[in-house]
């Protein structure tokens, strides 16, 4: 298949070309070269694809409207087209409306199949349980109230409409049972779900790991979950 492109860019070998939870939704068309494309898990790499000459990568991002879902990195020497955007809208905005429904409907699952595929790939050393505790923390216009359902010693993932991008820093204030205050842990999203086709198991939200907690907390916390 033949893509009408409007512009080239060339990377040198390891050059990022976007990363995992950035803005844009513009289309790429590998012409030479290959192009990585990896998911961040729990602060491990996982290569999910490596796309080579007349393949396309960041289509999920024009379809679904939302952050980039996986980074892209050339591997050698590597020459990328910019799929016309022009070109794109028109071709999309001549599908029905229930058509375009549908694209965006598969765009989101395949989204939701590869976070699934990729964290199956990593071994989480610190098994996640499933246990409700209450959690406030500031995103960038007011202190939020939410909840989490899944939580271990190092991480947990937290339910909230407005998930916070891929890499930002955050003080979390977590009540752990037995305690009088809440636990005050410098945190990391690690990945994030601001779209889903399945909103009970798999709620909007982001995924964090803790990057500073006290080792006291810590302790009264995997004690908290080893309680029934």
């Amino acid at each position: 298949m033949v893509f009408e492109t409007s512009a080239e860019e060339t990377y040198e070998d390891g050059q990022v070309i976007f990363e995992e939870g950035s803005a844009g939704d513009w289309i790429y068309v590998v012409e030479s070269g290959a192009v990585e494309l990896s998911k961040n898990v729990d602060g491990n790499k996982v290569v999910v694809e490596v796309v080579r000459e007349g393949d396309i990568f960041g289509e999920l991002a024009f379809f679904t409207k939302m952050p980039r879902t996986a980074a892209a990195k050339a591997l050698g020497k590597t020459v990328v087209g910019l799929v016309d955007r022009a070109f794109l809208d028109t071709e999309y905005n001549r599908l029905s409306g229930a058509f375009q429904s549908i694209l965006k409907s598969l765009s989101i699952r395949l989204k939701t199949t590869t976070e699934t595929l990729s964290g199956k790939t990593t071994r989480r050393e610190d098994p996640r349980i499933e246990k409700t505790l209450n959690l406030s923390f500031r995103d960038m216009d007011s202190f939020v109230k939410a909840t989490t359902h899944n939580v271990s010693g190092t991480g947990l993932f937290i339910k909230t409409p407005k998930p916070l991008a891929v890499g930002a820093r955050f003080m979390l204030r977590l009540d752990i049972p037995g305690m009088g205050e809440p636990a005050e842990i410098v945190s990391e999203v690690v990945w994030g779900r601001a779209e889903t086709d399945d909103t009970v198991r798999r709620p909007v939200g982001m995924g964090v790991k803790f990057t500073d907690i006290k080792p006291a907390d810590q302790e009264r916390l995997k004690a908290a979950l080893k309680k029934p």
